[in-house]
Order: structure tokens, then sequence, then C-alpha cells
């Protein structure tokens, strides 16, 4: 074998153990959050990473999803353990009136400011969009504002933001007569207004709570839970003023939500339930698995969260922390959140 010969098959050897590295997610911590809850029930857990590593955990909990008892709270999750969850919102409008609060989301500005968005209403399609700000990384929060007619606020999946600063919150809406629509929501000042950008109103294809990954010359990618069996996806080629249409992945969905994230590598990862719809809502969510890709169109499983059947793993949170570890948390059987903390 001469120099050349050699050199070359060093270079595959590189190339070979650089795409097992990329594919080899290890598992470093699997915990459930919650001893003695002061809820019953608990869903849509949401994660943002604040000062020195330390995770924000927000979700909603109370008697049962939808009743008026249930209230957005939080917790700290770091190397000291989870913090005893306390409730910050609630859908109290008044003496007599209450309402249940629905998925809430956290977000981390770049320049440091977070934001609680939540849902207030007495279902899905006749909610209206909640937000709290925090300039001392949770220790303290603003009053509840309501946000403005026409804007939801991200319905389960957290905002990205732009290298010029835009914010793309995913957002979605489920009228009366059980249509879904998935939206944008774009800010240019930091939270204070928004702008509606609409996705594929013409097709009929039936979505909601999208996530937003970002992929080279300024061009979007949206993920979304579906009816019609598949995670379905939008593009955007313009930093996500507008979208083409929506359609397939190769990706199961029964009618669950999903949520993903673009890594530091570009490495694109959703987290989601393999199968196909059944005859209720709740069926199809035994089964959480991870997968990654790295066009956002053929994606491979790379980690198998849990395998059930009958139970309810649903609702996943996915971030990339500042160390490179990968986050996840998501509805354990309705009774608890579980975090799973992958090494990709």
């Amino acid at each position: 074998m001469n120099r050349y010969s050699v050199i070359l098959l060093l270079l595959l050897l590189h190339l070979v153990g650089s795409a097992k590295a990329q594919t080899a997610w290890t598992k470093v911590k699997e915990e459930l959050l919650f001893e003695d809850a002061p809820f019953k029930q608990c869903h849509a857990s949401t994660i943002v990473e604040v000062t020195g590593g330390k995770l924000l955990l927000s979700c909603f909990g109370g008697s049962a999803e939808g009743r008026n008892d249930v209230d957005i709270w939080l917790s700290t999750v770091d190397e000291a353990g989870v913090s005893v969850p306390v409730a910050i919102a609630n859908g109290i409008v008044n003496d007599s009136l209450r309402y249940p609060t629905w998925n809430p989301v956290l977000f981390k500005t770049q320049e440091g400011r977070l934001f609680l968005f939540y849902k207030v209403g007495p279902n899905p399609r006749e909610w209206w969009g909640m937000v709290k700000t925090s300039d001392d990384e949770g220790l303290t929060w603003s009053e509840a504002r309501k946000l403005p007619d026409g804007i939801l606020g991200p319905i389960k999946n957290k905002p990205v933001q732009l290298a010029d600063g835009a914010i793309i919150s995913p957002s979605s809406i489920e009228e009366s007569t059980e249509r879904w629509k998935a939206h944008i929501e774009k800010s240019i000042d930091g939270g204070m207004t928004w702008q509606h950008i609409p996705v594929d109103t013409s097709s009929g294809v039936e979505v909601i709570q999208p996530s937003v990954l970002f992929h080279p010359g300024n061009r979007l990618q949206l993920l979304c839970r579906s009816k019609h069996g598949s995670v379905m996806q939008a593009w955007s080629a313009d930093a996500g003023n507008s979208w083409g249409p929506l359609f397939k992945t190769p990706l199961l969905n029964p009618n669950s939500g999903t949520d993903a994230v673009t890594l530091t590598d570009g490495t694109q990862v959703i987290v989601y339930n393999p199968d196909v719809p059944g005859n209720d809502w709740f069926n199809g969510r035994g089964k959480l698995y991870v997968a990654t890709s790295t066009n956002g169109r053929t994606w491979k499983d790379v980690a198998v969260l849990e395998n059930g059947d009958k139970e309810e793993y649903s609702y996943p949170a996915v971030l990339q922390t500042n160390d490179g570890l990968v986050h996840i948390t998501y509805t354990y059987n309705r009774r608890n959140i579980k975090h799973v903390v992958f090494r990709p």
C-alpha cells in the first residue's frame, strides 16, 4: 500500500468514526421529577436553560386537564435536585369565574429576558393567549398580560430567535368547526408586538403545535402534529416570512404532540410517538422515540424513550443546553413529568 492509499484509508476511517459519533446517543440521566406533587395530574411540560446550567421547568397541573383548578406550575432542575412546584399562573377572572390554564411555553431571548406563555379558557377552541416575563431568571415574574386579539403565543413548542433578533413563534388554532390550522407569530421588537403569518391556508391539511428548525441559507422548517397519521412539514426560504405547502414526513404521528430542535452542529432532532391514530385521541402514545436528520427530510431513530402499549408518554419538550447535552421532558401517564438527558 503506497503513501496515498494509507492517507485515503485513514481519511475514510476518520469519516466513518465521525458518522458513528454523530449517531451514537448515550443516556446520562433519567428521572421522574415530582414527589408528592401538589396536583393529581400534570401535562405539557416545557423547559429552558438559565445561568449555571440550571433548568426551569413548567407544566400545567390540577385534578384533570380542562378543569378549573388547573394552574401553571414552575420548578427548577439542577445538580441539587428538583424544587417543589410552585403555582405561578392561573385562570382566575374574578371572584366567581375561573377557567383552566393550558400549555405553558418557556422561552429565553438572546438579551436574557424570560417569557412564560400560556393559554386560559374553557377549551382549546375558545382559549386566549397570556404572557408573563422575568428579568431575573424566573425568581420574580411580571403581572399576567393578555396577548392581542388574534395572537395566541406559541401553542406548545418554544419560539426561536433569528440572528437579527426576530422571534419566530410557532402557533396554531383549533376552530369551532374542529378545523386545525398552523401559523407563525413573528416579533421584531422583543415580543412587544406580533405579526400573524399564515401557513398553507389552501390545501386543507390539518395541523397544530408546530416546532421550528433551522437550515442553511435562511431556510426554516416546521414540523407539526396532524390528523393525517404523519408528522407534517412546511418550509420557508425567507426566514419565516412566507411558507410553502404542508406535506408528509416519513415520521408517524397518532395525533399527538411532538417537539424538535436544531443542535449546534446542525443535526435536526425530533421526539415523537411512532404510531398511527386509533379510535380515541389518546391512542398511540405508549411509545416515544427520538429521531435525527441531517437534512430535515430523511430521519433515523436514535433512542427509545418508552416502548409501552396503553400508557401515555406524550407531549415532549427537547432542548440542547450549553454543555452540549440534550434534555427531554415529557408527560408520564399524566401523573408525573419524566426527564431524560442524552449525550449526542
